[in-house]
């Protein structure tokens, strides 16, 4: 069974930096891909970042140039470093995993429980 533990959130000031954590455990067969989302309250969830198993990492526009997603699959944990935060990042932050658990299974998407996010301005 796949589970998923997020860490690192927390308040901070505007223009400060947070880094989320996203730890994965479990039998994974093979790694798709790895996402951030979030979710601020009356607002629809948005993706915030993907990361593929080649390494290819996609960024939403609204924090393109502030948020990097990276990966250590060694530990099999993903990353989204938050930079220059603004009052609006203010959301729960959720990571999911894209990943197949056996050889004859089809791919499936895990989700964390989430972290609060909180930037004061």
């Amino acid at each position: 069974q796949v589970q998923l533990v997020e860490s690192g959130g927390g308040l901070v000031q505007a223009g400060g930096s947070l880094r989320l954590s996203c730890a994965v455990s479990g039998s994974i067969f093979r790694f798709n891909a790895m996402h951030w989302y979030r979710q601020a309250p009356g607002k629809q969830r948005e993706l915030v970042a993907i990361i593929t198993s080649g390494g290819t990492t996609n960024i939403a526009d609204s924090v393109k140039g502030r948020f990097t997603i990276s990966r250590d699959s060694a530990k099999n944990t993903e990353y989204l470093q938050m930079n220059s935060l603004k009052p609006e990042d203010t959301a729960v932050y959720y990571c999911a995993a894209d990943v197949v658990v056996s050889a004859r299974s089809g791919a499936n998407l895990y989700w964390g429980q989430g972290t609060q996010v909180t930037v004061s301005s």
